[in-house]
């Protein structure tokens, strides 16, 4: 697949339950089957599909997710809830849907999810450094926050030279 395909499997790509996971409807479309046949493939192999490999939304999960995309493709009410597939579970469809189509995609979704994680991995990495630059710069200013107080305490315990105006009442 090119680049512009593993960019759309990106696009499906969806964090549920702290898990990088593609659902089953959008696995379907990429494999050129029916989310039917291939819900029932996943169910006559479910000792195959651990909870960690794929999970059911929840009717919460399944709403938030459709209301977070105004794509047509969550138009028209689904009637069963959909699997959510994490990179393990979509490794394991392809020894229950043995097609080549399916064996092709499986392996376009692979890369997809090895350069997502790149992607997060690199970002992770650029995360640290900004996170050690404050620290760097933070032990610098609070010296400067530390000295700015002390001579804001000692603005106050100054006795004012001059003359004062005292309160008419006094």
């Amino acid at each position: 697949m090119s680049e512009v395909e593993i960019n759309n499997i990106l696009e499906r790509i969806y964090f549920i339950r702290g898990e990088k996971v593609m659902l089953d409807k959008d696995i379907a479309s990429l494999f050129e089957v029916d989310t039917k046949v291939l819900k029932q493939a996943v169910r006559r192999n479910i000792e195959r599909f651990p909870s960690d490999f794929m999970f059911e939304l929840t009717d919460n999960e399944h709403k938030n997710l459709r209301s977070q995309n105004v794509t047509s493709s969550f138009h028209g009410g689904d009637r069963y809830l959909p699997f959510a597939f994490t990179e393990q579970g979509i490794a394991m469809l392809s020894s229950v849907l043995r097609s080549e189509k399916a064996i092709q995609v499986n392996i376009s979704i692979m890369r997809a999810f090895v350069k997502m994680r790149r992607f997060i991995d690199g970002y992770k990495d650029l995360s640290d450094k900004i996170i050690e630059l404050e620290d760097k710069f933070d032990k610098k200013f609070s010296i400067v926050f530390n000295l700015l107080k002390q001579f804001i305490k000692e603005e106050k315990e100054r006795v004012p030279i001059g003359y004062t105006l005292k309160n008419k009442n006094e």
